[in-house]
């Protein structure tokens, strides 16, 4: 699966946060994920059970364990709202230390290397992150939709360092929302 350009918005402006994502499929299941940030000089990259890398260093998601000590990321609180997960949104980001819109891979690369703790989206494309779901899970994280099921074939992607999964997908309540 290739996604040539995530983050075509920040691409169109100038902003140098974007990249190109590849994922191989192994039995219908991503077994190999690279991100590749040109313009930010970056690469992540991880393969089922060899872990997860940066710039040729390991990475491993963070320590933190209560939402009150949580960095969190996320696309746009608008597109939330579209999703009719506006409430929710709005009640974790309130829930959590500090928030962060970077939106796209950036959010989820970010949990692998431990930099953010919980990364959301409610609308996203199998192509957006199937990548980002073996660098995440290489890094120790868990990577599911927003109800908890463990996918990435499109719908939302719910990325965190496994330690505050459950308590954010049951913000967002099982089956609320789309998948």
């Amino acid at each position: 699966m290739l996604d040539p350009i995530d983050g075509t918005k920040n691409f169109v402006r100038g902003i140098p946060v974007w990249g190109a994502l590849i994922a191989l499929e192994r039995d219908g299941e991503p077994a190999v994920g690279v991100v590749s940030a040109p313009a930010l000089g970056r690469r992540w990259w991880a393969a089922r059970g060899e872990g997860a890398f940066a710039d040729g260093q390991r990475i491993h998601v963070s320590a933190v364990r209560h939402l009150g000590d949580a960095q969190l990321s996320y696309d746009s609180m608008v597109g939330f709202e579209r999703c009719g997960l506006g409430p929710p949104a709005l009640d974790l980001e309130r829930r959590c230390w500090r928030s962060r819109g970077l939106g796209d891979f950036w959010s989820h690369v970010l949990v692998a290397e431990g930099a953010v703790d919980v990364a959301v989206e409610p609308e996203v494309s199998l192509w957006d992150v199937a990548p980002l779901l073996v660098i995440v899970e290489e890094a120790g994280g868990r990577f599911t939709d927003i109800t908890g099921a463990p996918r990435a074939d499109g719908g939302s992607a719910l990325s965190t360092n496994g330690l505050l999964h459950d308590e954010v997908v049951a913000l967002f309540g099982a089956g609320s929302g789309p998948a």
